[in-house]
C-alpha cells in the first residue's frame, strides 16, 4: 500500500482521531495578545492557566529589554551552523560556566531545543551493553531516549523505592554479563501530575547499587529549591545526581536547555549528541536573553518572583482540596484537578470554562490518562493575582455543582446559572 494512501484511511492515531472536533479548539488553540494570565482565546479575553511561564517572565520588562537588545545586537542568524562546526562562541562557553556554576557541577552544555537534547543525551551516554532504569510516568522526551537505546532496559512503577530496587537487581545481573553499567533516568517534577520524584530516596539506593543518576527537571528549574537550583536542591541530593538537565521553557520562557555534570562526561556529550553536533546552535540574541533571565533567577527579584508563584501556588492547591478536588500529589507548582466523566462531559465542562467563565486550562482525557478520568491542568504563574485565584476557585466550586446535577450530561453547552 501507497504511504500515503495508508496515512489517509488511517483514524489519525490515538490522539488524531479526534481532530475533526478538536482541531483549534482542544488540539492547537490560538492563544493571543501579551504572555501573561489575561490572554485571548477565539476573540474573548481568558483568564489563562495554561502558559508554562512560571516566574512571569515571559513579559518583565528587563526580560523584554534583554531580548529586543540582543535581537538588535546580534539579529537571530548568528551564529550560523553547528556549534561543533561554525556555531561555537565565548557567549554560549560563558553561560554554559554560569549554569554548571548555578547548578554547582563542573560543566554544563547547551541544548538548542529541551527536548531534542534529552533523547540524545541518553542515546549518546548508552551502548547495547548498558542498562537503561526509568520509572514509569517519565516526560515522552525521556522515552524516546529510552526507544534509542538498543539495550536492555526496565521500568519501575513510579517513585516506588521496592520496584525499583527489583529491578536495580534484575540490571545488575544483566551487566555481570554484559560488562556495562545502568543509568537511572527519572523527572525532578512531573508535569502532569506536580508530583515531585523521590530523588531522595533514590539517591540513597546508590550506597547498595552502582548505577549512574540523569534527571529531567524541566519544571523544576528556577522554581524548586531554596535558591532555584532545582529539585535536587529542594532534597538536599545535588551532589548525587550526576547528571542534571534544565530547560528554558518553564521557568525562563524561553526555548533551549542544559545539561551539567563532571567535566569529562560533558566533554564526551559534546563530541556525541546527535541532535547538537548536526543542528543550528542556539542564537546569540537568545543566550544573551538567557543570561538575562539567569541572572534573576539568582537574586532578589527571583527570590521575590518564586515567593509569588508559590503563594498562588498554595491558594490554588488548597482551594481546591477545600472544595473537594482531588489533586492527588501536587506538591510542584502543576495542579493537576482531577474529575470523574467522561470524553462528553470533559468537552462541555471545558467548553462552560472557556465560553462562560472566561478561564481556559488544559484538559486531558482517555487516550492520555485512563478512560472515566478528566484532568484539568492548571498552570500558577507568579504573574497570577489573588483575586484570579478566587475567582478559579468559584468557577470550579459552581462547576462541580453543576456535574453533580448532571448539567455536562447532553450535548449542549450549559449556560452560567447553576439550575
Amino acid at each position: 500500500m501507497d504511504i500515503f494512501e495508508r496515512i489517509t484511511k488511517d483514524s489519525g492515531g490515538p490522539i488524531g482521531q479526534y481532530r475533526d472536533r478538536a482541531d483549534g479548539y482542544f488540539a492547537f488553540p490560538r492563544l493571543e495578545g501579551e504572555m501573561g494570565p489575561n490572554m485571548v482565546f477565539n476573540g474573548k479575553e481568558v483568564l489563562c492557566w495554561s502558559l508554562n511561564n512560571y516566574l512571569g517572565l515571559a513579559n518583565h520588562p528587563a526580560i523584554r529589554k534583554a531580548d529586543a537588545d540582543g535581537a538588535a545586537r546580534w539579529g537571530l542568524a548568528a551564529p550560523m551552523g553547528a556549534r561543533m562546526m561554525s556555531g561555537h562562541t565565548r557567549m554560549h562557553e560563558h553561560f554554559e560556566k554560569e549554569l554548571a556554576d548555578f547548578e554547582k557541577k563542573e560543566a554544563a552544555y547547551l541544548y538548542n531545543f529541551g527536548y531534542q537534547g534529552i533523547f540524545s543525551t541518553i542515546d549518546a551516554l548508552l551502548t547495547r551493553h548498558d542498562v537503561l532504569l526509568y520509572d514509569a510516568e517519565i516526560h515522552a522526551c525521556l522515552m524516546d531516549g529510552k526507544r534509542l537505546h538498543v539495550g536492555k532496559s526496565f521500568s519501575y512503577k513510579h517513585n516506588d523505592m521496592e520496584s525499583l530496587e527489583q529491578k536495580l537487581q534484575v540490571a545488575e545481573e544483566v551487566v555481570k554479563e554484559t560488562g556495562g553499567g545502568i543509568l537511572l533516568i527519572t523527572e525532578g517534577v512531573y508535569g502532569m501530575t506536580g508530583a515531585l520524584g523521590a530523588l531522595d530516596k533514590i539517591a540513597a539506593l546508590k550506597k547498595k547499587h552502582n548505577f549512574r543518576i540523569l534527571i529531567d527537571d524541566a519544571h523544576g528549574f528556577g522554581v524548586m529549591g531554596e535558591h532555584g537550583r532545582g529539585t535536587s536542591e529542594h532534597f538536599h541530593v545535588m551532589d548525587d545526581i550526576d547528571l542534571y538537565i534544565g530547560a528554558y521553557a518553564k521557568s525562563m520562557a524561553i526555548i533551549g536547555g542544559f545539561v551539567a555534570g563532571p567535566q569529562n562526561i560533558i566533554e564526551y556529550l559534546r563530541y556525541n549528541m546527535r541532535s547538537q553536533m548536526y543542528a543550528k546552535s542556539l542564537p546569540l540574541a537568545i543566550v544573551e536573553g538567557c543570561e538575562k533571565r539567569l541572572e534573576i533567577i539568582r537574586n532578589e527579584e527571583g527570590d521575590r518572583l518564586r515567593a509569588q508563584l508559590w503563594k498562588v501556588t498554595r491558594a490554588l492547591q488548597d482551594g481546591f482540596r477545600n472544595l473537594g478536588f482531588d489533586i492527588g500529589p501536587a506538591e510542584a507548582c502543576v495542579t493537576p484537578v482531577h474529575v470523574h466523566g467522561d470524553v462528553a462531559q470533559a468537552t462541555n465542562i471545558a467548553m462552560d470554562l472557556r465560553e462562560n467563565y472566561r478561564i481556559f486550562c488544559s484538559v486531558v482525557t482517555y487516550p492520555v490518562i485512563p478512560k472515566g478520568m478528566i484532568i484539568f491542568r492548571i498552570i500558577p504563574t507568579a504573574a497570577h493575582t489573588m483575586e484570579q485565584v478566587d475567582y478559579t476557585l468559584q468557577a470550579f466550586a459552581e462547576v462541580k455543582e453543576k456535574l453533580a446535577k448532571g448539567c455536562y450530561d447532553g450535548d449542549e453547552v450549559p449556560s452560567m446559572a447553576i439550575p
